[in-house]
């Protein structure tokens, strides 16, 4: 299911998903937002709202997206398309939600894939969170 601003998510998914990506991304939301012109809880937003739009998306025999990492909790990817510029569409985000959001997320696949030289600014990093982490 694509969703856009037009879909209704009920609240409490959203909120799920808020805490999910906080977990997730950690220290990483902290990082970018602290030099970036959102506040962190803007940036988590936009990261809820990024899984909840890329939820849809299949990993599996994709020719416009590239698999770095995969696992039962994530699978991290560049995708061949535009999905922040269409996100930023679909939800109005700002320029500097959505450069934010999309800085988490190449930070953790840079993390992972060692040095992006490879990362061009037409192809966009993704990470999709498959299952809730655990904070013991």
């Amino acid at each position: 299911m694509i969703r856009t601003r037009d879909t209704d998510v009920p609240f409490d998914e959203f909120s799920r998903t808020c805490d999910l990506v906080d977990a997730y991304f950690g220290e990483t939301i902290d990082d970018v937002a602290l030099h970036a012109p959102v506040s962190r809880r803007q940036l988590v937003a936009v990261l809820a709202r990024a899984q909840l739009t890329g939820c849809h998306l299949s990993f599996d025999d994709a020719r416009d997206r590239t698999v770095v990492y995969r696992s039962d909790r994530e699978t991290l990817s560049w995708l061949e398309g535009s999905f922040w510029t269409d996100l930023a569409s679909h939800h109005d985000l700002s320029p500097d939600e959505q450069r934010a959001a999309r800085e988490v997320h190449r930070r953790i696949l840079e993390a992972v894939d060692g040095d992006v030289t490879h990362y061009e600014s037409d192809r966009d990093p993704f990470v999709r969170i498959e299952r809730a982490i655990r904070r013991d």
